[in-house]
Order: structure tokens, then C-alpha cells, then sequence
């Protein structure tokens, strides 16, 4: 990978361009959320991940549109909500979190669970690659599937293009976003999404705080002279993943995206190697097919 700078991006598979470093506003109340994304933008963030179940999507568009920031250079995020999934739902949310937001088209909007059965898993993916043929948001994906459902969707994918005529018209999936940090390193995830050129998004990825006094992490921050956060936003930049920290604290907004100044070497990274399975989040990677 070139060297890591605020700019960096990664290319999608439908070929447009994703900040590294994402805004996360997951929890953040709708009074204030205008107020952070706008000084995580003044702190170099163009990336900006919401959710509908998160109740913010309108005010962290409200920030976008009264950024001098061009809309092209802003990347927004949304989320089908996690539970009643299916095709007219997922396309009402579509419309919805347009009409909502004002904004023209959503950069990425992902199905928040993998909840609800094959069929709709299936039902609501066809309303994502329908959106994105429309041009009502331009990149698709899911969030917190587990590797048996993204295997599921890869069936589903190739019934859509036989069922809608020809390759392609099953869509791609762009983005796949789950907890990730050293302590849920999810490798098989990981590895199903490299092989396929999906871009992975790691939420939690400072592990809520939770890790700090971990003698490997503190061990880390002494050598660097950087905080906890920055050691695991690093971490996951060099392992090609697009972190989305979040905080309402305006100097830690900052502190979060001041990760550019050093770097992890080789062996700082194999220290982080840690094999184990500790979510600071909820988990629907194990929920069965028919869940």
C-alpha cells in the first residue's frame, strides 16, 4: 500500500473511490450531530457513517450541504434498518432516507443485519441493486453478515441475474462493515471479502475504550508516544480496512484522525495478531440462516 495519508482511498467494486477514514455517528442524539460531523470535516474526516435505526441521517446531511466542502468529496453512508427486511422495505428505506436526507444520491447504503431469512435477505439486496441502477445511491453492501450468509448471497446473486437477464444484474457488493479490531479480527470474513475485492469497514475500532490498559497496547503507546486510539486507528488503516471511529468529544475527533505522523512496523503488527473473539458490539455474524 502507498503511504497513508487523510486523502487515502480505496477503490470499490463499482469502481468509485472510498475515504479510509470514516466519521462514525452511531448513538450520536440528532442535537448535536450537525455540530460534530462538522468539525470532524474541519478535522479532514470526508467520510461519514449513519444509519437509519440511528435517527441522525438528517442532520449529518444538514452538515454536508452547508459544508464548502464539494458534495462529490463527502462520502455518506445509510443503512437499511435490521429488522423486517425484504424488497419493498428495503426500497421504501431508500426512498425514505433520500426524501429525508435532500441528497441526491447516497454514497453507500448497506443491509444493516443479516436478520429475517433467506428470502429476504434476497428481496432487499435486489432493492439495493435496483437503487444503484437508478442512481439512487451509488455503492452497495451489508454489514454484520457472517461468512455462511455472504456464501448464501453469492447463490441469491446469480439467481437475480439469470431472474433479471444477464451478468451484472445481480449486483456486486461494494462494502462489507462489521466490528473489527484486534480483539475480533473476523480473519475468515476478511479473507472471503479480499478474494472477491469487497472493502472492509471496521466499527468499534477502538474497542470502546475498553483495551487501554492492555499491556500490549500500552506497550505500543509508549514506543510511538500516540494514545490507544490512534495505535488501533492505525492498525487498522495498514491492514487496508476503512475504520469508522467515533467520538462527540471535538479534541478526540481530532486526536482520531492524527494517524498520519507514524507507523506500525512489522513487528508492532504481529504483536497485534491476537487470536480471539471478544465483540464490544452485538454480533449478527452467528445468527443461523433462518434467523
Amino acid at each position: 500500500m502507498s503511504k497513508l495519508t487523510i486523502n487515502s482511498t480505496l477503490r470499490m467494486n463499482s469502481g468509485y473511490q472510498i475515504p479510509m477514514l470514516g466519521y462514525g455517528v452511531y448513538q450520536t442524539p440528532a442535537n448535536i450531530c450537525e455540530d460534530v460531523v462538522r468539525k470532524a470535516f474541519e478535522a479532514g474526516y470526508r467520510h461519514v457513517d449513519s444509519a437509519a435505526v440511528y435517527r441522525n441521517e438528517e442532520p449529518s446531511a444538514a452538515a454536508i450541504k452547508r459544508s464548502s466542502i464539494p458534495r462529490s468529496q463527502i462520502f455518506f453512508t445509510s443503512k437499511v434498518p435490521p429488522r423486517g427486511l425484504s424488497y419493498a422495505r428495503a426500497a421504501a428505506q431508500i426512498d425514505a432516507s433520500l426524501k429525508l436526507t435532500g441528497l441526491e444520491y447516497i454514497d453507500l447504503m448497506l443491509l444493516h443485519a443479516p436478520y429475517g431469512g433467506r428470502e429476504a435477505r434476497k428481496g432487499a439486496w435486489k432493492a439495493l441493486v435496483e437503487a444503484q441502477e437508478a442512481g439512487k445511491v451509488r455503492n452497495i453492501g451489508v454489514s454484520n453478515y457472517g461468512a455462511q450468509h455472504l456464501d448464501e448471497m453469492e447463490v441469491y446473486i446469480k439467481e437475480l441475474e439469470k431472474e433479471r437477464g444477464g451478468e451484472g444484474k445481480g449486483g456486486k457488493i461494494d462494502v462489507g462493515q462489521w466490528e473489527i479490531h484486534p480483539w475480533l479480527p473476523r480473519r475468515d470474513i476478511v479473507e472471503w471479502c479480499e478474494k472477491r475485492g469487497v472493502v472492509v469497514q471496521a466499527y468499534c475500532p477502538i474497542v470502546r475504550g475498553r483495551k487501554m490498559d492492555d499491556p500490549i497496547l500500552q506497550q505500543l503507546m509508549q514506543k510511538h508516544g500516540k494514545t490507544g486510539a490512534q495505535i488501533l486507528i492505525r492498525w487498522s488503516l495498514q491492514k487496508g480496512f476503512v475504520p469508522l471511529p467515533k467520538s462527540v468529544t471535538p479534541s478526540r475527533i481530532v486526536e482520531n484522525a492524527d494517524v498520519y505522523d507514524f507507523e506500525l512496523d512489522a513487528e508492532d503488527m504481529k504483536v497485534l495478531e491476537i487470536n480471539a473473539y471478544e465483540p464490544c458490539a452485538w454480533d449478527p455474524t452467528v445468527a443461523g440462516l433462518e434467523e
